[in-house]
C-alpha cells in the first residue's frame, strides 16, 4: 500500500482523515505543545490529535491559528472524556472543546473510553453532533469486541473510528479484524510502545536493512496493516524522523517476522487495560 504523508483513508460517513498524524498524549500545556504542532505541521502533517483530559486543546487551537495553515485542510480529532459522559454532558463538554480549540468543528470526537452506563447515550450525543455538522465524523477510542457489539445491538450509526493501542507488541488482531468487517477504521496509539520498546533487537535488525529506525520500522508496519498513526513527540527531530517512512516498504517476509511478534503486552496499568479491567465492563 503506497502513502504519502497526506494520503487518506474514506471513513464509512465518507469523510476523509489521514493515515498518519501527530499524538500529544502527554504533551506539556503551554509552548510545548504549541511548538510541537507548529513544527508538525512545518514538515507537512495535516492530522493533529488532542483531547480534552490532555489540557492542551486549547495550544493545539492556537498553533493551528498561528501555523497559516488553512483550517480546511487539516484534520483535528479531541474526544469527550469520562467524567463529562452522557448525553447533556457530552453535549456541553464538546462546545467547551471547540471554545479552547477556537474552532466552529472537528473533524472526529470521539468516545475516549467506553464508561459503563454511560457510554451509550454518550453515543447518542454524538450522533447529534454529527446531524448538527459540528463533528464531521464520529467514533469511539478504547472500545473492545464486547463494547461495540452493545453499541452497535443500540444504533445503526456505526463508529467510523476506533482508536486503540496497537504496536508490534500488542497488535490486538480479533478486534481490528471485527472494526474491519464493520467498515470501522483503525486507528493505533502508543504504536512506539512510548519508546519502551524501540531498542528491540528484533526491530532494529529490519531496520538496517532498510537504512531506518526500529520506530521507523514499527511506524510503517502498522501503516502498511491498514492502521492510522499518530505518533507523539515534542522533539523537532523526532517529528521529522517519525514522518520519514513513506520512502521505504517492508517486505512480506519482514512483516510476517513483526506480526509473530505479538505478545498481548498492554503499557497501559492493568486497572486501564480496556480488555480486561473490570472498570469497563
Amino acid at each position: 500500500m503506497k502513502h504519502s504523508m497526506t494520503s487518506t483513508v474514506t471513513l464509512n460517513n465518507k469523510t476523509t482523515m489521514p493515515w498518519f498524524g501527530l499524538g500529544t498524549f502527554l504533551s506539556p500545556v503551554g509552548e510545548t505543545t504549541q511548538n510541537a504542532v507548529r513544527w508538525a505541521l512545518e514538515a507537512g502533517y495535516r492530522h493533529i490529535d488532542t483531547a480534552r483530559i490532555y489540557d492542551n486543546e486549547q495550544d493545539v487551537g492556537q498553533a493551528i491559528i498561528e501555523s497559516g495553515v488553512s483550517r480546511g485542510n487539516i484534520f483535528v480529532t479531541t474526544k469527550v472524556w469520562n467524567d463529562d459522559q452522557g448525553y447533556e454532558t457530552t453535549l456541553k463538554a464538546f462546545d467547551e472543546s471547540l471554545k479552547r480549540l477556537k474552532m466552529d468543528y472537528v473533524d472526529l470526537y470521539l468516545v475516549h473510553w467506553p464508561v459503563p452506563g454511560l457510554r451509550n447515550e454518550t453515543w447518542k450525543a454524538l450522533i447529534k453532533l454529527q446531524d448538527l455538522g459540528k463533528a464531521k465524523a464520529i467514533g469511539v477510542s478504547n472500545f473492545m469486541i464486547k463494547h461495540l457489539e452493545e453499541l452497535l445491538s443500540k444504533t445503526d450509526v456505526v463508529p467510523a473510528v476506533n482508536q486503540i493501542e496497537i504496536s508490534p507488541f500488542i497488535q490486538r488482531k480479533p478486534l481490528v479484524e471485527y472494526c474491519k468487517k464493520c467498515g470501522i477504521v483503525v486507528e493505533s496509539y502508543s504504536t512506539l510502545s512510548r519508546g519502551k520498546r524501540t531498542s528491540d533487537e528484533r526491530l532494529t535488525a529490519i531496520g538496517h536493512k532498510y537504512d531506518k529506525t526500529a520506530a521507523q520500522v514499527m511506524l510503517r508496519w502498522a501503516l502498511q496493516s491498514e492502521i492510522v498513526i499518530i505518533p507523539k513527540s515534542v522533539h523537532k527531530e523526532r517529528i521529522i524522523e517519525n514522518a520519514n517512512i513513506f520512502d521505504f516498504e517492508i517486505s512480506a517476509a519482514d512483516m510476517t517476522a513483526i506480526n509473530a511478534m505479538d505478545e498481548n503486552c498492554s503499557i497501559m496499568p492493568p486497572a486501564w487495560e480496556p480488555e480486561t479491567s473490570d472498570q469497563w465492563k
